[in-house]
Order: structure tokens, then C-alpha cells, then sequence
């Protein structure tokens, strides 16, 4: 996905975002899928993130992020509503103008060094679109009114969560095994975990099939993937284990 796509679909998902909380009766319900969070302390979180990442795109290349991270020096998101949603807006405009300034490759810091992804504005701009999504779906479920990702960012985000996520130079600790997943939308890849980390790469055709399968939607995929949804909601042939042992695997332990 090309580079001006990607921030159109920043903009696209934070402007839902905003509509989530300014259709809210009370920014003060819990959020069930953000434990211990309030509407209003994901609306304070979000508009925080951006900021943040602002700040570090604006950096540049760096071994560790910018100590200040808030360009704009407002810690608390306001209290009142028409305040709040020109809050959030001006924090992903931040996000946006940094990165529009660096372009798609300049370097900056990321947490992801040793994954597939470039650690590069355009690479932190790829899983902006995934954060700012998820909670969107978040914001949308406090009011039972949670809605599927959209087709696009779906797609994207299984690939951008494979490749950024679980990809990993650190040698896998288990019994090496293969994870194919196919989306209803048409796009397949398969993840090897073995001595090498954890590959991935696209799905051939005439492959034959992984260890475990996965099938089902994007939307489906991705809100597993963060925790959202749960695993038997998804198709599922062959050994589960190897993506348990991947969810509860952390690399850099």
C-alpha cells in the first residue's frame, strides 16, 4: 500500500474514532475489551499515542525514543465534548504533518527491530492504521455498536501484524512448525517458526498445507490477532499449538 493511502487510512479511522466517542451517551462506560479503562481514558490514550508518535517520527532515526514526546504540551485530553474531539483531531494531525514531512523512508525509532518491518516512518505509519482501528472497534463495542474493520485496513493489518509482530530473528523455542492463514478476501501467508525466528511470507498457490490452518475474514483475523476475539471463532484445521505457543511467546524475555 502506497505511502499516501496509508495516512488517508489514518485519517479515515481516527475521524470514526471520534465519531465512536462523540456518539457515546457517557464517556464514563467501561471499555470491555481495554480492562480498566473508561471511554474517556481510550479517548485520552489515543490522542496521547498520536502525540507520541509524533514526536518520534519528528526524531528521527534514533537507538531509543525522544524523551519528550509531546509536541504540543497537553497532557490531559478535555473534559468537554466539542474540546476533546478538536483534541484528538489536532493529535493525529501532529502524526500526520510529522510524517508527511519525513516521508515513507526516513528512519526513526520503532520497537520493532528485529521483525520484517522497516523501521521507518512509513512502516510506523503501516501500524498506526492497525492501533488506531482496533480501538475504534473498542470505542464502537462500549456501545454495542462494534462494527468489523474495514476491508482495506483488514488486509493490511494481517499482513502489517505478521510481518511486525510475530516475525522474529530470535530462534524459535519450540518444535518448528508452519501456520498458514487465508483470508475470505482472497490473500494468504504462511509464518515458519523454526531455528532461523519466525518467516513470514506469502502463501504459493500449490502449497501444501501448514502444520495448522486458519481461515476466515480479515476483520476476524486481525481482532484475534489483538486479543479481541477469540481463536475458535476462526477455522481452524490441523495442531493449535504452535499458534498458543506463539501468542504466549515473548522473544525479547
Amino acid at each position: 500500500m502506497e505511502f499516501p493511502e496509508l495516512l488517508r487510512l489514518i485519517e479515515d479511522r481516527s475521524a470514526a474514532f471520534r465519531a465512536a466517542i462523540a456518539s457515546a451517551p457517557d464517556l464514563d462506560v467501561p471499555v470491555p475489551t481495554c480492562p480498566n479503562w473508561t471511554l474517556r481514558e481510550l479517548a485520552q490514550h489515543l490522542g496521547d499515542g498520536r502525540r507520541r508518535q509524533a514526536a518520534i517520527v519528528a526524531a528521527g532515526p534514533g537507538a531509543e525514543p525522544p524523551a519528550k514526546t509531546d509536541p504540543k504540551g497537553a497532557p490531559t485530553a478535555p473534559r468537554d465534548r466539542e474540546a476533546l474531539d478538536a483534541w484528538l483531531a489536532e493529535s493525529t494531525e501532529l502524526m500526520l504533518d510529522a510524517m508527511r514531512e519525513a516521508g515513507p523512508n526516513r528512519g526513526c525509532w520503532t520497537w520493532w527491530g528485529r521483525s520484517q518491518a522497516p523501521e521507518t516512518s512509513g512502516a510506523v505509519a503501516r501500524h498506526q492504521i492497525q492501533e488506531i482501528a482496533v480501538h475504534t472497534y473498542d470505542a464502537q463495542l462500549s456501545q454495542g455498536a462494534a462494527q468489523p474493520l474495514p476491508t482495506d485496513v483488514a488486509v493490511e493489518g494481517v499482513d502489517e501484524f505478521l510481518t511486525t509482530v510475530s516475525a522474529t530473528t530470535v530462534p524459535w523455542p519450540f518444535k518448528p512448525a508452519t501456520i498458514d492463514l487465508h483470508t475470505t478476501e482472497g490473500r494468504s501467508w504462511r509464518l515458519t517458526l523454526n531455528a532461523d525466528g519466525v518467516r513470514c511470507d506469502d502463501l504459493a498457490a500449490d502449497a501444501e498445507p501448514g502444520d495448522m490452518v486458519m481461515r476466515g475474514a480479515a476483520s476476524e483475523l486481525v481482532l484475534y490477532f489483538y486479543e479481541r476475539a477469540p481463536l475458535d471463532g476462526l477455522e481452524i484445521t490441523g495442531d493449535t499449538e504452535p499458534m498458543e505457543q506463539l501468542a504466549d511467546w515473548d522473544p525479547n524475555a
